[in-house]
């Protein structure tokens, strides 16, 4: 088996994220988002022509260390990790202008 186990770990990691985290990307440009997994799917699959298959802890290692400080981030400002509320503070410690 060649890349494509690389290719379908990028797809379900994309899938899942956007689906659970997409909550905390609300005002995020999509412009930024698909750099964002452009660079990671470029990583991967450039790191995978020298790594082989351990390409894939070019991702899962700060997929980790993104959760550990989404979490701590999260703890310390008073906001849920999971839904991203109160919305609100959610907003004003992102920057976003809040909407009624």
């Amino acid at each position: 088996m060649g890349i494509e186990v690389e290719l379908a770990a990028l797809f379900v990691l994309h899938v899942l994220g956007t689906s659970i985290f997409g909550v905390f990307e609300t005002e995020t440009p999509w412009c930024r988002l698909a750099v964002k997994w452009g660079i990671v799917a470029g990583l991967t699959l450039a790191a995978y022509r020298w790594l082989g298959h351990w390409a894939l802890t070019v991702v899962a290692l700060p997929v980790m260390a993104g959760l550990a400080f989404h979490f701590t981030w999260c703890a310390r400002n008073g906001i849920d990790p999971f839904d991203a509320t109160p919305r609100r503070r959610y907003y004003e410690l992102r920057g976003w202008e809040w909407r009624e």
